[in-house]
């Protein structure tokens, strides 16, 4: 299934600067195995050492956060997009 990933400014080095991308996926574990084969050194921004979505990087499904979803396991269907979130933390 070919979804739409939404690329922040600050990972767009990795992707030669394309904002978005399209990679086919199952789920949004193998979008994020996909998008590392494909632009390498994005997994290990977005994952911590378990392989788990890191704590200040937020992943929508069509607006639907994946932590109140099923994390990694949720579901991708064709035309999907997903938009990668980094917390922005400041005072």
């Amino acid at each position: 299934m070919s979804i739409t990933v939404r690329i922040p400014t600050p990972l767009r080095k990795l992707t030669d600067g394309a904002d978005e991308v399209a990679v086919e996926a199952a789920n949004v574990g193998e979008m994020v195995d996909n998008l590392e084969a494909a632009h390498p050194g994005l997994k290990e921004r977005l994952c911590d050492d378990a392989g788990e979505i890191r704590r200040f990087v937020n992943v929508y499904v069509n607006d639907e956060d994946v932590r109140f979803l099923q994390g990694k396991g949720t579901e991708l269907k064709d035309g999907d997009q997903v938009s990668i979130v980094p917390a922005i933390a400041g005072g």
